[in-house]
């Protein structure tokens, strides 16, 4: 996958996992043709008063035979269970996989606690 296929900026945390800030109705068939094959939105619906619903973004996946998972985390106030809930969840998710938040920093954060927690 590269970025400069996407009208939003997308990076590479590890092989198949990538990360953007919010991605929106019109971006779905280019992360369709990218080949993700599951999506995780770190983003509490009503951030923002122009932010998409997470039920809307759900629907487009699916009809897009997307994986669409709703892990939200408040912005600024992650918890240890956030990134638990995170982790569980994400290991087995089917890759690519796209992560994503506002700006991406939330879902950078949450999959490098992820990746770094050992359950103790």
């Amino acid at each position: 996958m590269s970025g400069d296929y996407f009208r939003m900026r997308v990076l590479e945390l590890a092989p198949d996992v990538y990360v953007t800030g919010q991605i929106y109705q019109h971006d779905f068939q280019v992360i369709a043709e990218q080949g993700i094959k599951s999506i995780v939105n770190n983003r509490p619906d009503g951030e923002a008063m122009d932010q998409p619903r997470t039920a809307d973004l759900a629907a487009i996946a699916r009809d897009l035979g997307i994986k669409y998972v709703d892990v939200p985390v408040v912005s600024g106030a992650m918890t240890r269970q956030n990134v638990e809930d995170f982790r569980r969840i994400s290991k087995d998710l089917e890759r690519p996989m796209l992560i994503f938040c506002r700006t991406g920093a939330r879902s950078t954060k949450l999959w490098e606690l992820a990746e770094d927690f050992d359950g103790a």
